[in-house]
């Protein structure tokens, strides 16, 4: 596992892989294989995920339910009858598409690779499928637990498999239990320098109070010549605010994105204080007890969950209300902005601090006395952008 991958706002967030052998036969075994998205505002969107592993002998399989490989591979060494689903070493195996014919459906499967994250929608975090495997016409009662599993998705990388207490599951109204005759578990860590040699997203900062709109840093997306950075310029868009100034919508091809079931977590010092959310789902990250500086909104299901390309209806927004404390209230130093933004739980590249749009002299006085401000969406401030 790698260091970069621990995430201090989120800290024991994993995909995790249960991988049951639930029957044993002389020459098959039955096992359920379960993807379980443990990340507080990390999901798999799609294309989804794309699991992979290494048989250690012969196995291959014979049939499965709830998803499917994507090659058979060579199958010539079996004659007659009917050829198993896949006799490939190294699998790839996908998840069914919505839709899928019920006689081959799980329980949890049929999203097409998609998995919520824990906090965003616990009804839709996990995955699940079954399947009959053989070794491969030999004769072989053990059980080999594969190797070098993978994800299949940019930035993850999985430890090997550790053997748990069994899975228990339940029949007749919870009055009977019965258990796996085997448990593995396979922990799975995002990093996102792994999953991109760039940023992927920058952040855009404006006020009611200032003209000036604070663009994203020119090097955003890298200017040290990494392969595959391609950068949109501070001057290409603006996003403002305040209904006398007006955006300007980039003519940019990598601006053409979906994103469906978006999130945003934002750091700011008075989340704290934070007494209501308009239009969007919020929840607090407050994961070491006393500190609530952090928090992950999201869209609301059916109305605004859908991120749509660049252009007019390629924005989201709402308005939250927070509390004023004036022990720590200010308006100085940009204090009303976030220090920190992550969109679909990757860091975006934030304005220098200095930049900051800031209160005219003037009027500073007049805003220290504000009982409460509405602070405007944070999402009007996100410029995103693929490198």
């Amino acid at each position: 596992m790698h260091a970069d991958g621990y995430d201090p706002l989120d800290p024991k967030g994993n995909i995790t892989i249960k991988w049951d052998l639930l029957q044993s036969n002389s020459d098959t075994n039955d096992v359920k294989v379960s993807l379980l998205n443990f990340q507080l505002y990390r999901h798999i969107e799609l294309p989804g995920w794309k699991l992979g592993w290494e048989w250690l002998g012969k196995e291959v399989i014979w049939s499965i339910q709830g998803a499917e490989a994507t090659e058979q591979g060579n199958c010539s060494r079996f004659k007659g009858g009917q050829l198993p689903h896949c006799c490939e070493k190294k699998p790839l195996i996908v998840d069914l598409l919505p839709g899928a014919p019920y006689n081959i459906q799980t329980s949890n499967c049929c999203k097409g690779g998609v998995l919520s994250s824990m906090i965003q929608d616990p009804t839709k975090y996990a995955a699940v499928f079954q399947m009959n495997i053989g070794a491969g016409g030999v004769a072989d009662s053990d059980f080999d637990m594969p190797q070098n599993f993978s994800l299949g998705v940019p930035g993850y990388t999985c430890a090997k498999p550790v053997q748990v207490a069994p899975s228990k599951y339940s029949s007749d109204g919870g009055r009977r239990w019965t258990q796996a005759l085997g448990t593995w578990n396979v922990t799975c860590i995002y990093s996102q320098y792994q999953a991109s040699t760039s940023p992927k997203c920058c952040v855009s900062l404006s006020a009611f109070y200032n003209d000036s709109i604070v663009h994203c840093p020119k090097c955003s997306c890298s200017c040290q010549g990494l392969s595959g950075s391609k950068c949109i310029w501070r001057n290409t868009i603006a996003i403002a605010t305040s209904k006398r100034l007006k955006s300007r919508a980039a003519i940019d091809s990598e601006m053409h994105t979906n994103y469906s079931g978006w999130n945003l977590v934002a750091l700011h010092p008075n989340l704290k204080s934070l007494t209501q959310v308009f239009s969007f789902n919020y929840h607090p990250l407050n994961q070491y007890g006393h500190i609530n500086d952090s928090g992950m909104f999201w869209g609301v299901e059916y109305y605004n969950d859908m991120l749509l390309q660049e252009g007019e209806v390629g924005n989201v927004q709402s308005e939250m209300l927070l509390h004023k404390d004036e022990g720590i209230f200010s308006f100085r130093e940009g204090w009303v902005f976030p220090k920190r933004i992550l969109f679909n739980g990757d860091e975006c590249v934030m304005p220098p601090p200095g930049d900051y749009p800031r209160l005219p002299k003037n009027t500073a006085r007049a805003a220290s006395f504000t009982l409460s401000i509405i602070f405007s969406s944070l999402f009007m401030l996100l410029i995103i952008f693929a490198c």
